[in-house]
């Protein structure tokens, strides 16, 4: 009987062991998924994205919008020429100027990301519908969808149809905007939380 209930405990123990060394799975996918993207993660507050982004911008990155086809923000992408076009939310480039292209549809669109590789493709089921949705894949703003096999005469034929609320264009003779530092947003976040508190005692 002794023999029995060690055996069973000494099992228990085994399994909890397993159970440790099991890696942690979540069903997001990282934002960063190459070896050598050594870009940290860009988190935020829902209201600290608000204070930082027009609503416009928030509504598209933030809560997977869409902005109307051929605005006024369209009108101007059409109009842009040689230059990068990064995340308005965080500063990841996402598309040059070289991969960019008229397809008529009424949003900015790109038959390619830049060399950078900053935009993660992800399933999206929202609507009733089975689409592969663009995000940036520092901050996870929503930047629009990717259709293949359209027939556009593109070296790759597909489309990366873009919300322009998502990008912030440089052209090729300006500075490049530099990538948001997660380290100093978090201390700005803490001094900014210690402000509150002390206000509020």
């Amino acid at each position: 009987m002794k023999f029995v209930s060690t055996l069973t405990l000494l099992s228990a123990a085994a399994l909890i062991v397993c159970a440790e060394d099991k890696p942690q799975t979540t069903d997001k996918k990282p934002a960063v998924e190459t070896k050598n993207d050594k870009t940290e993660k860009v988190v935020k507050t829902e209201e600290e994205w608000r204070k930082m982004l027009t609503p416009e911008q928030y509504r598209v990155t933030r809560t997977a919008g869409t902005e109307r086809p051929f605005g006024e923000a369209y009108e101007e992408f059409n109009k842009q020429g040689e230059g990068t076009y990064f995340c308005v939310c965080c500063g990841a480039e996402l598309f040059t100027s070289k991969e960019k292209f008229h397809s008529g549809c009424g949003w900015p669109s790109f038959y390619d990301t830049s060399k950078a590789k900053c935009v993660l493709e992800k399933k999206d089921t929202s609507h009733g519908m089975v689409r592969i949705e663009t995000v940036c894949k520092r901050c996870d703003a929503h930047l629009g969808h990717v259709f293949e096999g359209e027939g556009y005469a593109t070296p790759t034929n597909r489309r990366f149809c873009i919300n322009a609320a998502a990008l912030k264009f440089v052209a090729a003779n300006e500075k490049k905007p530099e990538l948001k530092d997660l380290d100093k947003a978090k201390a700005e976040a803490a001094e900014a939380r210690k402000k509150e508190e002390a206000a509020a005692k």
